[in-house]
C-alpha cells in the first residue's frame, strides 16, 4: 500500500527543515469549528439584517414622502425581524449558509425566490392570525416584498463572491479530506473535480493494491481469494492508522461499486473512525450535477433526476401565463388587427398559419404563428434562410421584431404553451435533432414557450450545423434547471429590450 500526504506546491519530497511545517498545515487546528460557525453566523446575520433594514427603510420613505413625518420603528422592526427569520433559519436548518454550498455551484436565486415568496407567505399567516395587519401600512409591506428580494439576492450573491475569494486550500476553514481507492480511481478523481475551487483540502491518500504479492500490476483482483483478502485487510489497517493520525473531516472511498467486497470492507474498516464517511458514486454519475439519495415509500435509490417542476411551482407558473397572456391579448387586440389586415394586403393566403410542433412530453399540438411567407400548398418543410425569398414584406418585418409570435398567446391560453420555456421546434427537426444530439428530447420536460433563454441570448435563426442546436439545448436545459418566476420575468423584460434577442431574426 501507498500513501501520499500533499502540500500546494504538489512535492511530496521535502526536507527534514520543512517536516515540521508540513505536518501543522496537515493536522487539524484548534478553533476550525468555531471559524466555520462564524463564516455561517456572519451570512445568516447579513441576510436577517438585510431583510430587517429593507422593511424599515421602505417604512420610513413611505411616512416621509406621505405624511412628511418618521414613523414609529418598532412595529416595523419587528416584522422585518419576523420575516427575516422566517427566511433565516430554514436556510440554516438545510445548511445554506455552510461553506461548502457556497463554494457549489448551487442554484442560489431559484432557492432565495422561493423561499422568499414562502416567507411572505407565513407572515401574512401569521399576522391575519394575531388580527395586526391593520397596524402596518399595506404600500411599504408591498414596497418591501417588492425590494426585499432584489436585496437579498444581492446579499446572498456578495456573500457567495467573498466567500469564493477568501477561501482556499491553504485557509483553516477548509475542509479536510482523505482518500482511499485504487490508483486508476484516484487520478480519476483528480481529473474530474478541483478540489480547491471547492473548498477542500486533500490531506493524505491511501492507493490500494490491486493484485497481491507475487501477482503481476493489473492482474484480475480476484485471482487469489484468500491472498487478495489478506493484503486487503492489511492496507485498511494502515490506512485506518494514518486517518486516525491525520484526522480529516471526511473520507472519500473511491473504490468501485462493482467491487462489492471490497468495497464492504473499506466501509467496515472506516466506521469505527470519527470522521464523515462518503461513497464515491461509479464514473457514470459524473455526469449528473445534482445527485442524491432518494426515497419512494420504502424504496431507496439514487435520484439522478427530479421532475422539472414540483406540483406547487406548475401552479404558479400556470396561474403566471394565464393571467400575463389575457391581459396582453386585450391590451394588444388592436396591434393583432392591425398586423392581420396588413398580412392580407400584402400577399395572398391567411393572416394565421399553423404548423405541428411537439410540446409537454412531446405530445403534438397546433402551433399560431402571423403569417410571414407566401403560402405554398403541399410544401415540403424548410427552415427559413437569411434573404429567404419566400417571405413577405410585411413577413420580414414581423420576424425581425419578434411580432409574427404573438398569436401563440392564445397556445398559452390553451395550455400547449407556456410565455417561457424552450423554444418548439418542427416535428422534422426534432426527430432530426433527438437522434444527434444528447438530452434534446428533455426539452419536452416542461412545456414549450413563446420567448426562452436561448433566444434572449441570441441563438435562434438557421441551424446550419449540430453545434449550433447544442448551444440552443445547453440554454434550454440551464432554464429548466434553474427556473423560478424571476427567471421567467427577466426572459420577458429581455424579450423586449435586450438587443441580443432580436439577433439572427430573419
Amino acid at each position: 500500500m501507498r500513501h501520499e500526504r500533499f502540500r500546494e506546491d504538489g512535492n511530496a519530497n521535502l526536507a527534514s527543515s520543512e517536516a515540521r511545517a508540513v505536518w501543522n498545515a496537515l493536522l487539524p487546528r484548534r478553533g476550525r469549528a468555531a471559524l466555520r460557525l462564524a463564516i455561517a453566523g456572519g451570512a445568516a446575520f447579513a441576510e436577517l439584517a438585510a431583510v430587517a433594514l429593507t422593511g424599515l427603510a421602505c417604512e420610513v420613505i413611505y411616512h416621509l414622502v406621505s405624511y412628511e413625518r418618521q414613523p414609529d420603528l418598532g412595529p416595523s422592526l419587528a416584522v422585518g425581524l419576523l420575516l427575516g427569520l422566517f427566511v433565516v433559519l430554514p436556510n440554516a436548518a438545510r445548511g445554506e449558509y455552510s461553506i461548502e454550498n457556497y463554494l457549489a455551484r448551487a442554484p442560489h436565486l431559484r432557492r432565495t425566490t422561493n423561499l422568499w415568496l414562502a416567507a411572505w407567505a407565513v407572515v401574512l399567516v401569521v399576522g391575519f392570525l394575531s388580527k395586526t395587519t391593520g397596524e402596518h401600512s399595506r404600500a411599504a409591506a408591498l414596497a418591501t416584498f417588492l425590494a426585499g428580494l432584489p436585496v437579498l439576492v444581492v446579499t446572498r450573491l456578495a456573500t457567495v463572491s467573498l466567500v469564493r475569494r477568501l477561501i482556499s486550500p491553504r485557509s483553516d476553514s477548509a475542509r479536510r479530506i482523505h482518500l482511499i481507492g485504487y490508483e486508476d480511481d484516484v487520478a480519476s478523481f483528480y481529473a474530474t473535480h478541483d478540489t480547491a475551487a471547492l473548498g477542500l483540502r486533500v490531506i493524505g491518500v491511501s492507493i490500494l493494491r490491486d493484485a497481491p504479492q507475487g501477482v503481476p500490476q493489473g492482474a484480475l483482483k480476484g485471482s487469489d481469494p484468500e491472498a487478495r483478502r489478506a493484503q486487503l485487510a492489511e492496507d485498511l489497517d494502515l490506512s485506518v492508522s494514518v486517518v486516525r493520525f491525520l484526522r480529516p473531516d471526511d473520507v472519500f472511498v473511491l473504490v468501485p461499486w462493482a467491487e462489492v467486497g471490497d468495497l464492504e470492507a473499506c466501509v467496515d474498516a472506516f466506521l469505527r473512525v470519527p470522521v464523515a464517511l462518503h461513497l464515491r458514486p461509479g464514473r457514470v454519475m459524473d455526469r449528473f450535477s445534482d445527485v442524491r439519495l432518494g426515497r419512494v415509500g420504502l424504496l431507496t435509490g439514487i435520484n439522478v433526476g427530479r421532475a422539472p417542476l414540483s406540483p406547487l411551482e406548475i401552479a404558479a407558473k400556470r396561474t403566471f401565463d394565464v393571467v400575463v397572456a389575457s391581459l396582453a391579448l386585450v391590451a394588444l387586440s388592436p396591434l393583432l388587427a392591425l398586423i392581420a389586415l396588413l398580412i392580407r394586403l400584402d400577399s395572398r393566403g391567411p393572416s394565421l398559419f399553423r404548423q405541428k410542433r411537439y410540446g409537454f412530453n412531446q405530445e403534438a399540438f397546433w402551433v399560431f404563428k402571423f403569417r410571414s411567407m407566401r403560402a405554398e400548398s403541399g410544401a415540403a418543410f424548410r427552415q427559413a434562410t437569411r434573404d429567404d425569398d419566400r417571405i413577405t414584406r410585411i413577413g420580414r418585418i414581423l420576424r425581425r421584431t419578434n411580432l409574427d409570435e404573438l398569436p401563440q398567446l392564445l397556445n398559452v391560453i390553451r395550455g400547449d404553451m407556456s410565455l417561457v420555456g424552450p423554444r418548439p421546434h418542427a416535428v422534422a427537426h426534432d426527430r432530426s435533432f433527438e437522434r444527434r444530439i444528447a438530452l434534446y428530447a428533455r426539452r419536452h420536460n416542461v412545456r414549450p414557450g413563446i420567448t426562452g433563454w436561448a433566444q434572449v441570448n441570441g441563438l435562434r435563426g438557421e441551424t446550419l450545423t449540430d453545434a449550433d442546436m447544442q448551444r440552443r439545448v445547453e440554454h434550454d436545459l440551464f432554464y429548466i434547471d434553474n427556473w423560478s418566476l424571476w427567471f421567467d420575468l427577466r426572459i420577458l423584460v429581455m424579450t423586449v429590450v435586450a438587443r441580443s434577442a432580436f439577433r439572427n431574426a430573419y
